[in-house]
């Protein structure tokens, strides 16, 4: 027989920790629903709006993506410093052949910078090449859904919401542990307890592996 006072302090760790990610918990399902039917729930045409630009570099050109940032922010008037800063490292063009005989250096691809600037409502984008004079922006406003996805993944968020979605990770974790913990202290008919999470754990796996 399970020990009540284990039991008592289970149940109640179980609930609060559902109440603490009661919330983010909302968000993320119905979020999560949209994704992953986004082949066929697809957002309305009203929920995103884009828009293009192409903006002249100044004389002397950024030297670093970082300094690119910077312009950036001062030129489009933007409130916050540069979310995410990319560079993607200088290599050969894919297109250029391999000269085994050590004849000429293979054309060189430059770098490639990409700026992204606001948050999961609010976006811009800017990409260019290293020694371009110009760069590319693209400006993305999100309506509800659009924005309740970018939450979902993050997309433009800080530090401080990437933790606090994983304490809802963690939540989900203890609470799966603790609810067979539980099925399996309170029921006596734990046998068709396993047989039940057995088979879930097969059909999870099963369609995992045959999706790979």
């Amino acid at each position: 027989m399970a020990n009540p006072k284990a039991v008592l302090w289970l149940r109640r760790t179980h609930g609060w920790l559902g109440l603490w990610g009661a919330v983010l918990g909302l968000l993320f399902g119905f979020s999560g629903i949209w994704l992953n039917h986004r082949a066929v729930l697809k957002l309305p045409s009203m929920a995103q709006r884009r828009s293009n630009a192409q903006i002249a570099l100044p004389e002397p050109a950024p030297a670093s993506a970082q300094a690119l940032a910077l312009w950036l922010q001062g030129t489009l008037k933007l409130d916050g410093p540069a979310t995410a800063v990319k560079v993607e490292a200088a290599r050969p063009v894919p297109w250029a052949e391999k000269d085994d005989a050590g004849g000429t250096a293979p054309l060189m691809q430059p770098e490639h910078w990409t700026v992204t600037f606001g948050g999961p409502r609010h976006g811009v984008q800017a990409e260019t090449w290293a020694g371009m004079r110009s760069v590319s922006v693209r400006t993305l406003d999100n309506g509800v859904l659009a924005t309740l996805t970018n939450l979902h993944k993050g997309t433009g968020m800080t530090v401080p919401w990437i933790l606090l979605v994983d304490t809802l990770a963690g939540c989900l974790i203890a609470l799966s542990l603790s609810g067979v913990g539980l099925w399996l202290m309170t029921h006596r008919r734990r046998t068709v307890g396993l047989a039940v999470l057995g088979i879930a754990a097969t059909v999870t796996g099963g369609l995992a592996l045959t999706s790979l």
